[in-house]
């Protein structure tokens, strides 16, 4: 008993000291993504006057990139363990973000988009896949609260101090802001490569899968499935809609400003920041399933609320207000979804296979997002009515899909709390088991 002990004290401290490592490599990226993100549109077509279809362009490629990568990061995170693909994928995004920073032609702009648009998007799953490998099932909603907590405030002082940075009339500024963003990928590649990680099964350690028979097994977990749909839902009604269709939506049918539109984003990063940890307290000791359909509740009142800013007849001060209140709420809901979501797919995964389920989910996250301001900011634009209808429609359609999610997951699954002291929760099990709310 006394040995047994000791190895649990022994193999928790090791998952603590890797995982501060890890929040600080997350703070890092998200630091250094916020420097260039808010800028790279005006920089495309303004700075290296490459115009507004080129910027388009890159803004696109970005997301086919992604696409591409996704589909082989997971099976590389499973054959090779999360770091050493982390590594490579900051190594690539800090060449592409230098390279976009030098770029002066479409053909070099593209060609380096492609590149860190690739790497940051190999990094979501590594991270969250290193996160599950240095958490317990106790401690993984805190851990995934904290990457959230800080990916937030890391994007929104970047943003603050490169906005300072930034001369329009000045290329070599913008030179400045990429280089630093390509430091921090690669100053947080090497804070990556001290960390020690706990062993975590990955596939030299059992029978040799085939990448088919890889997703074969996840399009066969019904739980899995269903909850990729419900996060498909989730990214493209309020994600994929903040800086497209809402902001459209904003301008054309509310007459919101641009310092008001401002305003309401970091309306947004601050309910995050303030709630997030408050938030975890509420969330942390319910049912998954139910955290989920109470942020489609949420979701369908800010919804609602963007309805008065735009379609109501009060003033133009009251519409801002209600307008800045709907991205606060959908702060909240984020706050909520950040240790809800994440852990439930490393929970949904059979052992050794995280990395499969969170590249897999990644890919369903960026679909949503390539979608998403597709279909919302012509619609948030010409027809406002039918615009807000649609997406109420579709967060009250997040609350029904995440009660019927409710019934494919096991007791732990859905409250993992009922594992507290198991250094596992019982992961990639499809049968469900009925609790009581």
């Amino acid at each position: 008993m006394a040995t047994n002990y000791l190895i649990e004290v022994t193999v928790t401290r090791a998952m603590g000291a890797a995982m501060r490592r890890i929040h600080v490599g997350n703070a890092l990226s998200a630091f250094g993504l916020g420097f260039t993100v808010p800028y790279l549109y005006v920089y495309v077509a303004q700075v290296r006057v490459l115009g507004a279809m080129t910027a388009g362009l890159v803004l696109a490629v970005f997301a086919v990139a992604a696409l591409i990568v996704l589909p082989f990061a997971g099976r590389a995170i499973v054959r090779r363990g999360p770091r050493p693909v982390l590594i490579v994928a900051l190594v690539l995004a800090a060449v592409g973000s230098m390279s976009l920073g030098l770029a002066g032609s479409a053909t070099a702009v593209l060609l380096s988009a492609a590149a860190l648009g690739a790497g940051q998007a190999v990094m979501q799953p590594a991270l969250a896949t290193m996160i599950v490998d240095c958490s317990t099932a106790d401690t993984r909603s805190r851990a995934f609260a904290m990457q959230f907590f800080l990916q937030n405030l890391g994007l929104g002082v970047g943003g603050l101090i490169g906005g300072h940075l930034v001369d329009t009339t000045s290329a070599s500024s913008f030179t400045l802001l990429f280089g630093i963003e390509s430091a921090m990928f690669l100053v947080l590649a090497g804070v990556m490569a001290t960390v020690r990680m706990p062993h975590s099964p990955v596939i030299g350690d059992a029978p040799s899968q085939s990448a088919k028979g890889a997703w074969k097994q996840l399009l066969g977990n019904r739980a899995m499935v269903q909850l990729s749909v419900l996060g498909f839902v989730l990214f493209f009604a309020c994600y994929g809609q903040f800086e497209s269709g809402l902001s459209a939506y904003g301008v054309e049918a509310a007459g919101i400003s641009t310092s008001a539109l401002g305003t309401a984003l970091a309306a947004n990063t601050a309910m995050i920041v303030v709630a997030q940890f408050a938030v975890l307290k509420f969330v942390e000791r319910r049912r998954r399933s139910r955290v989920i359909a109470a942020v489609g509740m949420i979701w369908a009142l800010a919804w609602v609320t963007a309805g008065f800013a735009g379609l109501g007849h009060g003033s133009q001060e009251m519409a801002t207000a209600a307008f800045v209140s709907t991205y606060a709420l959908f702060g909240l809901g984020e706050a909520m979804l950040s240790p809800t979501v994440a852990p439930l797919v490393a929970d949904l995964a059979p052992e050794g296979m995280a990395g499969q389920y969170n590249s897999a989910f990644a890919l369903v996250k960026q679909l949503a997002l390539a979608v998403g301001p597709a279909v919302g900011g012509p619609l948030g634009a010409s027809l406002p009515g039918p615009y807000v209808v649609t997406f109420f429609l579709f967060s009250l359609g997040i609350s029904l899909l995440a009660v019927r999610l409710g019934r494919q997951l096991t007791a732990v699954q859905d409250q993992p709390w009922r594992a507290k002291g198991s250094l596992v929760v019982a992961r990639g099990s499809v049968e469900p088991v009925g609790v009581e709310a």
